[in-house]
């Protein structure tokens, strides 16, 4: 064995050898080359069979025994002797050795036939300097250019690993054939795409730590370029010397970030000589022509003297006259001439005569008759059926029926139709009741919707004494912008096209987003035309004899609102007041969003505006709080507050797969003077009020919407959006194919802060003759989802197929007073509150009415209500304010008096439990 006492390095025999079979040790494990992190030591481990005696020896010196930790085991197979061996190496002792080569130990294996010696395994310090030995540099290159960014990562033990970040993201190069990052940590970009563009960023990293470089900008730029020339203009001299005139612009591609405008001229004069006009002039009468059988003869002259020329005025006057040739005494049937003529006017004389009188007589019948029949009319119908009006033709036929007492759906006799309007409708209008409305205009004559009774009847309602029907008359909504599970935008007709189209001239202008009204004791609701935002003040919210002016604005411009990192703006910024005031119930307010709502990808919050321009966080929309509530619906979040002031929802995206929903709509000119033609692709929210804020643009440009929009479910994945236009025909159309797709970077699509995106294509036809355009446009995102919209349509505005759209009936109706504004009569309302507020045996009944709408969180908020069945009422008003889903109130207060109909033990001090079996038979 060696020896530990003094230097001698040799290798000595063990003074005994046991007997063992005749083999040289084998190692089944040898030590491995290792790297010591910061201070902590490192182990090496020797196994070797059969094995007396293991020791390690390091950089030529034995370790010393008391350093080993060894362990004996017997192979069960051969029987041999087993023995493994550890020691510990430290950072200090690899730092005190100063050898020509890196720290290094084996181990040595003694069978009782000699030694055997393992491999050498080096032990190092690792380490990862901070500063790279070079950064990557910020580039601006064109469309299609290379871009080679170099990094060399800092010095370090062992070799660090080098890995690219495109803000932020990883990049993988096996996703994306166009980039290479294999060349000496280098990455390059063979084509530089529009989404290219970002902050790059080199991460170095091993066993120790991780760097990052500095960041560096790529900018792809676009330069500019000349469309084609447009046809030369007409000459603007009618007649001698003047000029014409054509033009380009330089949008073929439209200059990009940066790149260069494009150089020349953008119009061309050239001089030109238009043909003066001559007018035409008659040459001398010809001679008469010899008398015909007819005693009649004839003469001729044309306009050649001079003919007219370039845009000259024909002659004028006949170009022919006859005259009889015999002076009366032709000869016709053997009677002079003059006699046949006199006889056929006195004949005709006589005809005209009788008549004339005939027709006389028979006009006073009829006007005998019509009098008659009018004073009979007055007897039958009541006053007020009959309008005048009709009478005149100015419509096509109405029935109208016999006026019934109690009737409330009558023709006002008070307004006037008005006979401009080019629409007619045949067949019964019933009208409300002028008391019903305050606002009774034009609009709501001459677009009859039909109406829908609903007849509110079953034995719960009579249990809480309400014998008599309440009939509610509500007008079907065709539907301007979706509410509820419904998101289409309603059923119209439009000849050969899809439904849903919107007419720009029915969409309300920019300065229009605030409504105003003055409410009291007894409540009402507020609604900003278009845009899906709605206020309601429940009844008692405001003190009684006290009138409240209250306003609802939705700001027009961009937001003031700044979401954090990939934090998103879900809706329009609302601002509700006088911000000074309180209520004493809370109000409902409901605002649109464009996330599809999943609690798994998405983390909503309520946020509110500060006096001093700041927002806060009110709270999450999941979050259990008693100040407020937030009640999200697919399309619209209803929240109940109680301070008034302005709002925003907020989206923080909590995976990638968190969808933004985005409508996508194409507007075109309205006529094309030149051979270039404008189509411009816009995606934007999916709330009304995005919408129309894109509609009421165009219409400013007059632009057209050429198809039905459709939706996009846009994903934070971090892949960018492509636009194209697709199937161009051939040989009347042409684009570019540089310009045929663009391509738009994910974070200006994600963190647009609801500004529209806007992208323009410039087609051009190859000659005037070509009216008609037909193609597609293929919006998608990259690994995402994509929809194709087909656009089919006239270039001529003439030949134009007018889209229509109908505004939804809010337009007409921005403010409600007192009960007309709530679906559920007040007498029911109370009932219904005085029966779920009281304690039962199952405890609060209002928590199943809760339940049974739909509200299964959050039941706390409820709780501290003075009433809480009224505020669930609230909720559902605001919920159902477009569709008015009586019937879905009235199927959930059937379940919960089944379900109460099985509590037998009721005290004297709660109320009769009574009978909610829900009868259909009358409908609801």
């Amino acid at each position: 064995f060696p020896s530990f006492s003094g230097n001698d390095n040799s290798e000595a025999l063990p003074e005994s050898i046991p007997s063992a079979p005749g083999t040289l040790p084998h190692f089944m494990e040898e030590p491995d080359d290792a790297y010591i992190i910061k201070s902590n030591p490192i182990v090496l481990r020797c196994k070797a069979m059969p094995a007396m005696q293991i020791f390690f020896k390091c950089n030529g010196e034995w370790v010393h025994q008391n350093e080993h930790v060894s362990e004996e085991s017997m192979d069960e197979t051969t029987g041999l002797k087993v023995r493994e061996v550890f020691i510990n190496v430290t950072r200090q002792q690899v730092e005190d050795f100063h050898g020509p080569e890196d720290y290094w130990c084996q181990c040595v294996a003694w069978s009782h036939l000699g030694t055997s010696k393992s491999r050498k395994a080096s032990v190092r310090i690792a380490y990862l300097r901070k500063n790279f030995e070079q950064d990557p540099q910020g580039k601006e290159v064109p469309i299609e250019g290379m871009i080679v960014l170099h990094c060399r990562p800092p010095e370090g033990v062992p070799a660090a690993e080098v890995e690219w970040l495109k803000n932020e993201e990883p990049i993988d190069s096996n996703l994306d054939e166009n980039i290479d990052t294999r060349a000496d940590h280098n990455l390059i970009i063979r084509q530089a795409r529009l989404s290219d563009s970002g902050n790059y960023t080199c991460m170095a990293a091993n066993i120790v730590a991780k760097r990052r470089s500095m960041s560096a900008t790529v900018v792809v730029y676009v330069n500019g370029g000349w469309s084609s020339w447009t046809e030369w203009s007409n000459c603007n001299a009618r007649c001698g010397r003047g000029w014409q005139k054509r033009s380009r612009t330089c949008t073929n591609p439209a200059p990009l970030n940066g790149g260069a405008f494009c150089e020349g001229m953008s119009v061309q004069k050239i001089t030109c000589t238009s043909l003066c006009p001559v007018d035409g002039n008659w040459e001398v009468w010809s001679e008469w022509s010899v008398c015909s059988p007819e005693c009649e003869h004839l003469r001729v002259r044309e306009c050649i003297a001079p003919p007219p020329r370039n845009g000259g005025k024909y002659c004028e006057g006949l170009s022919q006259e006859s005259e009889n040739c015999t002076e009366g005494l032709c000869i016709q049937d053997k009677k002079p001439l003059h006699e046949i003529k006199s006889q056929n006017i006195e004949t005709a004389s006589d005809i005209a005569l009788y008549s004339g009188l005939g027709a006389a007589v028979i006009a006073v019948a009829v006007l005998v008759v019509g009098v008659t029949l009018y004073r009979r009319s007055q007897s039958e119908y009541g006053v007020d059926v009959i309008d005048s009006s009709a009478l005149t033709g100015g419509f096509q036929t109405f029935n109208f029926k016999t006026v019934r007492q109690g009737n409330s759906l009558l023709l006002n006799s008070s307004m006037q139709p008005d006979l401009t309007v080019s629409r007619t409708y045949s067949g019964p209008i019933c009208l409300q009741d002028p008391m019903d409305k305050e606002l009774m205009t034009e609009s709501s004559l001459f677009n009859p919707l039909s109406d829908i009774k609903v007849k509110v009847q079953s034995s719960f309602m009579v249990s809480l004494g309400v014998t008599e029907r309440a009939e509610y008359h509500a007008k079907a909504h065709s539907g301007t912008f979706p509410h509820g599970n419904n998101r289409a935008f309603g059923t119209i007709q439009a000849r050969n096209k899809a439904t849903y189209i919107q007419n720009l001239s029915s969409i309300s202008t920019r300065s229009e987003l605030k409504t105003t009204a003055i409410f009291g004791h007894l409540g009402g609701r507020l609604v900003v035309p278009n845009t899906g935002v709605s206020l309601l003040i429940p009844h008692g919210a405001i003190p009684e004899e006290s009138s409240w002016e209250i306003y609802l604005a939705v700001t027009q411009k961009e937001s003031s609102v700044q979401p954090e990192g990939t934090d998103v703006l879900l809706g329009p910024e609302v601002t509700c007041g006088p911000s000074d005031l309180s209520v004493s119930t809370p109000f409902a307010l409901t605002i649109p969003h464009c996330a599809e709502v999943n609690s798994e990808h998405w983390n909503i919050h309520l946020k509110k505006r500060t006096q001093q321009g700041k927002w806060e966080e009110v709270m999450s929309v999941e979050e259990e709080t008693t100040s407020c509530y937030c009640l999200l619906d697919p399309y619209a979040c209803h929240i109940l507050l109680n301070s008034f002031g302005t709002y925003a929802l907020i989206g923080e995206p909590i995976s990638d797969c968190a969808v933004r929903q985005l409508k996508v709509a194409v507007f075109g000119c309205l006529s094309c003077n030149s051979l270039d033609y404008n189509l411009r692709v816009y995606c934007m929210d999916n709330t009304p009020c995005a919408f129309q804020e894109v509609v009421s643009d165009e219409r400013l440009q007059g632009g057209q919407l050429l198809e039905e929009p459709k939706l996009l479910h846009f994903q934070g994945n971090t892949f960018s959006l492509q636009i194209s236009v697709l199937d161009i025909p051939p040989f009347l159309w042409r684009i570019k194919p540089f310009t045929a797709c663009q391509e738009v970077p994910f974070s200006r699509v994600w963190c647009s802060s609801q500004k529209p995106l806007h992208c323009a294509f410039s087609l051009e036809r190859y000659t005037p003759a070509t009216t008609q355009l037909s193609c597609k446009i293929c919006v998608r995102q990259v690994k995402g989802h994509e929809q194709i919209l087909q656009i089919q349509t006239s270039i001529l505005e003439n030949e134009r197929e007018t889209i229509t759209f109908l505004a939804h009936d809010d337009s007409n109706f921005p403010a409600q007073m007192g009960p007309k504004a709530f679906k559920i009569p007040y007498s029911i309302r109370q009932r219904i509150c005085a029966t779920f507020d009281t304690p039962n045996a199952k405890g609060k009944d209002w928590q199943m009415l809760a339940q049974k709408n739909s509200i299964n969180r959050n039941l706390s908020y409820f709780a501290t209500q003075s009433s809480p069945s009224a505020v669930i009422l609230d909720l559902w008003e605001a919920r159902h304010q477009h569709d008015g889903d009586l019937d879905s109130l009235a199927c959930a207060l059937e379940e919960i008096g089944r379900t109460h109909s099985k509590i037998s033990d009721i005290t004297e001090t709660e109320i009769e439990e009574p009978d909610f079996n829900y009868s259909r038979q009358n409908g609801l």
